[in-house]
């Protein structure tokens, strides 16, 4: 039988002298040494442009592990990281995105884009090869080229092996040691309404973690925590790099198994996982768009929710949502076109932007449009319109009404038990709400680390801190919880610049005490919009007096103050006596100036039926053990 014939070589831009690497950042995962071009004279060195926000950057990254793997010692791959948005100019940021992604190569910290200008280099991701001498021989622009590049480099080391200008040895990569927390880089939460237990995506361990309803105790962990798409028990099915949690109706969570393109079903009671949908390998331009679920690939899938009877996905890496049906066990595209961009209308027309997070209204399907920075709808119309965001380069941050405000890179998007929203607003470290009543967005925490996801429970909201590898729990306010309350409205109390004195009051009824028997009777929690009218006195304590200190350049804001106190019986013939939780929240309109008042002096009344949030009684019995 004769040779197949060989495939005809690899088309080569001119030979141009590559331009030395320089990036302020600095150099990772090389144990603090600092690569020169002309130090690597006699490797073929891929230079990958990328950004830790962008998906198709990450699918470069996945792609290239094979291939430096296969010449590892002739090929050198040297990232460099090229910003879009600013909190990616953060080095710390950098090095967390390294870490993240299992980045297997050098990566030079450009934040000025000065090696980027110098390649002419106009997208992410890009991919750049120098060959042994220092010249550019090939640049290509977007993700798939891996095959072609791979020829590139088998000619190159031919060639320069006969020129014997091919220098061969493995260059080390020298990661970070990581830190021993219980979850790393976590993505996304679900609360199981069974147990009250939570599930995380532990992503960069590559497993699914169920935590106490402490949410910090690890109860369970699924998933061997290596990488690889295999199903069975706990112990040996494999995930990559998963990210979002949706409950079936009967029990079963489907799991957006990320980087394995594929969506699979843990079953929390035997902890046996299954594959659902996808093939293991990428969408690519021409593959299939519906059909059954195992044998249609797909692309990134970052966030699912259920609706209207089926499984939506945030199809991140193509920028189009998509369908899962569980009974039919078919897959659908339903909106985007695939182009990335901010554009409304119908569902087949829109084009999204790495859509990333998922919730579920009365008002239709809710959307976090990462790259667009953006807050979008799906209504039941099937039309999309967009709530927040104004284009791939519009982000910031900005309060406000939903026409001017600003988000930066958001990853989640959670339904609030009032109708709005809380958007994980994860590149400016916080949690933002919006109201489709009002049409306004407000702060509802910051210094949250990455934000990506949260879930409500309670009344709490329990928020993923993904670079500081924990959940947070938050308190809602009765406005949030859907509660009436008292003093919704309120003149605009000025008060002084600087210290001010907050008093609570709090009186038990006639014959009861308060409940001092497992710690303090009494909570108090502060916290202001926006957070910087406060410079001090925000946060819980179990005294109902609290030092505030008020900060004149913010002009005018809200203190909300949540105040409760648990009271019981007094009578001490009474084995079990009967107690009541007191609870009252004020939205305090002030304006702080120069002579205004120094002390503000709250009732929580302690008289039965006197006002207070929550039932009409103002009180909560709880039980007395």
């Amino acid at each position: 039988m004769d040779d197949a014939p060989s495939a005809p070589p690899v088309r080569r831009s001119a030979r141009v002298r590559a331009p030395e690497l320089a990036g302020k950042g600095g150099w990772l995962n090389t144990g603090g040494a600092a690569y020169t071009l002309a130090g690597l004279r006699g490797r073929v060195v891929l230079l990958d442009f990328w950004t830790f926000a962008c998906v198709n950057c990450l699918h470069v990254v996945d792609e290239l592990r094979e291939l430096e793997e296969r010449h590892r010692d002739t090929l050198v791959v040297i990232g460099v990281h090229s910003p879009k948005f600013p909190h990616e100019t953060e080095h710390a940021a950098v090095a967390d995105a390294v870490e993240r992604y299992a980045v297997a190569h050098p990566v030079l910290d450009d934040p000025e884009l000065t090696t980027w200008t110098q390649y002419a280099v106009r997208a992410w991701p890009t991919l750049v090869v120098v060959d042994p001498e220092g010249y550019v021989v090939a640049t290509y622009s977007g993700e798939g080229h891996v095959p072609e590049i791979e020829r590139l480099v088998t000619e190159l080391e031919a060639e320069h092996a006969a020129k014997g200008t091919l220098r061969r040895g493995d260059l080390p990569h020298t990661p970070p040691e990581p830190e021993p927390t219980a979850l790393r880089f976590p993505g996304k939460v679900l609360r199981l309404p069974s147990s009250g237990t939570f599930l995380v995506t532990d992503t960069t361990r590559h497993q699914v973690v169920e935590l106490a309803e402490d949410g910090e105790t690890v109860l369970r962990r699924f998933g061997s925590g290596g990488r690889g798409l295999e199903d069975g028990p706990p112990g040996r099915a494999r995930f990559q790099e998963p990210q979002g949690l949706a409950l079936l109706p009967d029990g079963a969570v489907v799991v957006a198994d990320t980087v394995n393109h594929a969506l699979r079903r843990l079953d929390p009671e035997s902890g046996e996982v299954t594959t659902l949908a996808g093939t293991g390998s990428p969408w690519r331009p021409g593959d299939a768009t519906d059909g059954p679920a195992r044998e249609v690939n797909l692309s990134s899938p970052w966030d699912v929710t259920v609706w209207q009877g089926t499984v939506w996905i945030a199809m991140a890496g193509i920028h189009q949502l998509w369908s899962y049906d569980p009974v039919a066990g078919t897959v659908a595209r339903e909106a985007g076109t695939g182009g990335e961009q901010l554009v409304d209308g119908p569902a087949e027309e829109a084009l999204f932007a790495q859509p990333s997070g998922l919730a579920v209204t009365a008002d239709g399907l809710w959307v976090a449009d990462s790259e667009s920075s953006a807050l979008r709808r799906l209504g039941p119309d099937g039309t999309v319109r967009t709530a927040v965001g104004a284009g791939l380069f519009a982000f910031g941050y900005q309060d406000g009404p939903a026409d001017g405000a600003l988000f930066q890179h958001p990853l989640g998007v959670t339904a609030l038990p009032d109708g709005s929203l809380a958007v994980s607003d994860t590149y400016n470290h916080a949690l933002r709400r919006y109201d489709p009543a009002t049409g306004e967005v407000t702060t509802l925490a910051t210094d949250l680390r990455e934000p990506s996801g949260a879930v409500v429970a309670g009344e709490d909201v329990v928020v993923v801190e993904s670079a500081r590898h924990r959940l947070t729990r938050l308190r809602l306010s009765a406005e949030v919880l859907g509660r009436p309350h008292a003093d919704t409205e309120r003149s605009v109390t000025e008060v002084a610049v600087g210290p001010v004195h907050l008093d609570v009051v709090f009186t038990p009824p006639p014959g009861r005490k308060l409940d001092t028997r497992d710690g303090p009777a009494t909570r108090l929690l502060v916290s202001a919009s926006p957070p910087t009218l406060l410079r001090s006195g925000e946060g819980a304590g179990s005294d109902l007096s609290r030092a505030l200190e008020t900060d004149p350049a913010v002009g005018e804001g809200v203190l909300h103050v949540v105040a409760t106190a648990a009271a019981c019986d007094a009578d001490p013939e009474v084995r079990h006596p009967a107690c009541h939780v007191h609870r009252r929240e004020w939205r305090l309109p002030v304006r702080p100036v120069v002579g205004g008042t120094d002390r503000l002096t709250l009732e929580l009344s302690g008289v039965d039926g006197a006002g207070g949030a929550g039932p009409a009684s103002g009180q909560a019995p709880y039980p007395s053990l």
